[in-house]
Formats: C-alpha cells, structure tokens, sequence
C-alpha cells in the first residue's frame, strides 16, 4: 500500500481547513431579539398614548427597529428626546449584545390617532417590525397613568419568532 506524498496530504489538509472555515462566524450568527418590560401608561388623551419596552439582542449582529403598527391607533411612530426636544425617527439600533430601551423622557412609541382608548388592565396587541428579524408580536399591558417601572422594565419576555 502506498501513502499519499507529503504534499498530496498537505493539500488534503488544507483543504478540510478551508471547508471547515466555511462554517457561520460566531460573530455574524445575526440577531437573536426578546422583548421585555412592555407597557402603556393609560392615555389621558383621547387621541394619543405612549408606549415603553425594552429589546434585547443576544445576537452578534445589529438590527433595527424601522416600524411599529397596533389595530388601536392610525398609526406609530417612533420617538426619541434629544435636549429636551422630542423628534420622531424612522428607526432605532438594536446593537448587537446589546439593548434598545425605549422608556419615559428617551426614546419611545408614540400611538397617534386611536381608534379606541386603552384602558387599565386592557392588553394592547402591537408588532414590532425589524429591518432583518421580521416581526414580533407583544401584547402591551395598559398599566395607570402614573405608573414608573421600579427596575426600568418588568421582566416578561416575548422572543423573535420570525416574519
């Protein structure tokens, strides 16, 4: 039996190196999103209300929040405070390993135009829309008016589950 010449092995070797390279880089496993702490503050308006969660991305690459719609209200748009001047934004980075919070005075949803007014205890049904997770549902408790998180977010979760 004869055994391959040591460049024809060098070459095999190289070449199960380059197809094992071929395999997902961790760093690009794209986003792995999870919604948590979602709540609405009941509206004082009959036409207006605001809308708090927090994204989380353990994944090893960005994404963006680009839309917001919800069967209670015209329409939603995203919002971000900047020196104490509200302005709307046609989206939001989700960094990789990272979060986006979207609470009171920073960023957050503006629900404009509601079809009907959310009360306490009502659940407000919303899709998230991302540039590369697709969407994701979340139901949005409508908590009082008043109502501040303790710790920035409660801790119910909802995962991305595709589009």
């Amino acid at each position: 039996m004869r055994h391959p010449a040591p460049a024809v092995a060098a070459l095999i070797t190289a070449g199960t190196l380059a197809l094992a390279a071929c395999g997902p880089d961790p760093a690009a496993t794209g986003a792995e999103l999870t919604v948590s702490g979602a709540y609405m503050p009941q509206p004082v308006s009959a036409d207006l209300a605001a809308g708090f969660l927090t994204v989380t991305n353990k994944g090893g690459t960005k994404d963006e929040l680009t839309s917001v719609s919800s069967d209670v209200a015209g329409s939603v748009t995203l919002h971000e405070v900047t020196g104490g001047a509200m302005s709307e934004v046609d989206r939001l980075t989700v960094p990789a390993h990272g979060r986006l919070v979207l609470e009171s005075g920073g960023r957050h949803l503006m629900f404009e135009k509601l079809k009907r007014r959310p009360r306490q205890g009502q659940q407000v049904p919303v899709e998230l829309h991302f540039a590369h997770s697709g969407t994701v549902k979340v139901e949005m408790p409508v908590e009082p008016a008043t109502y501040r998180p303790a710790t920035g977010h409660r801790a119910t979760g909802h995962r991305a589950t595709g589009h």
